[in-house]
């Protein structure tokens, strides 16, 4: 992340065969990522962090946000074939477009000036809309669909919540206690491992 500013073109450029490869290497390193989770002590088991956003967030900003978005698509696509899905795709549309919200913004804007600043501005913006997205679509949509796949009512969800984390007794306090924490922290991590690596990594992926 240059301390110059940069402005840039806003057309996305077009991919070649080597942007398709550097694509796919950082999709591939994503699916590897995204079999190490770790569990939070204030959320039930079946949340856990993974960094698989990392890879997708360099891409973001090495080769601006739409090869962001094809490589968390790849990503989704890759582990949907690898482990299969309980949720009939939901789940897998959802996630990607939870993923899309953090990294995409962040491109968006470090792209209008190549500045560790933007950077910094694009990586909070990503890491708040996710945050609230992640609410909604886990309000409305993941945990209704889980239970659905699992066979079990929601309150069962939230009584899973509650054996870990007291504070949680319904749907809005295990978004408040559990989904928009996850979230946050997933951002922040996985922004501060993006914002020291991403110097040495650009000159692999960045495309010319």
């Amino acid at each position: 992340m240059s301390t110059e500013t940069k402005t840039v073109a806003r057309t996305e450029p077009k991919f070649g065969v080597k942007a398709l490869v550097k694509i796919g290497m950082l999709a591939a390193v994503a699916v590897i990522l995204m079999f190490f989770e770790i569990p939070l002590p204030f959320a039930p088991a079946f949340y856990e962090i993974d960094f698989s956003e990392v890879p997708v967030m360099v891409g973001c900003f090495a080769m601006g946000p739409l090869a962001g978005a094809v490589i968390e698509l790849v990503k989704i696509l890759l582990n949907f074939v690898l482990t299969g899905t309980d949720t009939a795709g939901v789940g897998e549309l959802a996630n990607f477009i939870i993923g899309c919200s953090l990294c995409v913004p962040a491109g968006l804007i470090y792209r209008r000036n190549r500045t560790r600043k933007n950077a910094l501005i694009g990586m909070i913006t990503g890491t708040v809309l996710m945050t609230v997205l992640g609410c909604v679509i886990n309000a409305f949509v993941l945990l209704p669909t889980y239970a659905t796949a699992f066979h079990m009512p929601v309150n069962d969800l939230i009584g899973m919540g509650t054996a870990v984390n007291p504070n949680i007794t319904s749907l809005s306090t295990f978004v408040l206690f559990a989904v928009a924490p996850f979230n946050l922290l997933k951002g922040v991590l996985v922004s501060i491992i993006v914002f020291l690596i991403y110097k040495k990594l650009s000159p692999i992926f960045r495309m010319h």
